[in-house]
């Protein structure tokens, strides 16, 4: 009697299969495409990444071959069409050039070139925040003062990675007005400040020790 109510229930079983089957199938199958179609374009985006990565990566080694071998101008080219891609380099290459044109004694070229990655809304904001830090450092060689700390106060201010190094540069540039108390003042702030590194602490204590004589 079990083995005949077994083969019922199995019978059962392959009919409503079979009736579902019919019903949903095409679904089914339409289904299981669609899986395979998405998991192959995945992996041929993956290949096609990489490879892609792998190539940029090589133009860049190039460069910096070219830069250490000091062939500047054919560094800086390779530099510039590196920048005008979208690979993840694109952005240290634009910081490349500006570093060139500091070799070659060309500030205010550099400091336009760290304000225009500054204002690109497209480069991730630590990288827009460091080209701020950069810009500043080599522009208070000729660049207005106030300016220069202006821009710096939202970095001195906040909590990011930059707060130390806008910090001292915002005391230089005080000290270039002429406000020996402002800059006292921040490079007190500076040597206090225990997330700072040890060596920008110990300059700044230097500094408010020489500025209150």
């Amino acid at each position: 009697m079990s083995d005949i109510f077994k083969e019922i229930d199995e019978e059962l079983r392959r009919e409503n299969f079979a009736k579902l089957w019919k019903r949903y199938g095409s679904y089914i199958i339409g289904f299981v495409v669609l899986v395979i179609v998405a998991t192959g374009v995945y992996v041929g985006w993956r290949q096609y990444d990489a490879r892609l990565r792998a190539e940029e990566g090589e133009r860049y080694q190039v460069a910096l071959d070219l830069l250490h071998q000091d062939k500047l101008k054919e560094a800086n080219a390779a530099f510039a069409a590196l920048a005008q891609d979208s690979g993840r380099r694109a952005v240290l290459a634009r910081f490349e050039e500006a570093a060139i044109l500091v070799r070659n004694r060309d500030l205010p070229g550099a400091v336009a070139r760290y304000d225009t990655i500054a204002g690109d809304t497209s480069v991730d904001p630590a990288f827009r925040d460091l080209a701020i830090i950069l810009a500043a450092q080599y522009g208070l060689t000729h660049d207005n003062a106030a300016q220069i700390i202006a821009r710096l106060q939202p970095l001195a201010a906040a909590d990011g990675p930059w707060r130390p190094s806008a910090i001292e540069l915002t005391a230089l540039a005080q000290l270039k007005e002429g406000d020996k108390k402002a800059a006292r003042a921040n490079y007190q702030r500076l040597a206090d400040d225990r997330t700072a590194p040890q060596g920008m602490r110990t300059r700044a204590a230097e500094m408010v020790a020489a500025l209150a004589q």
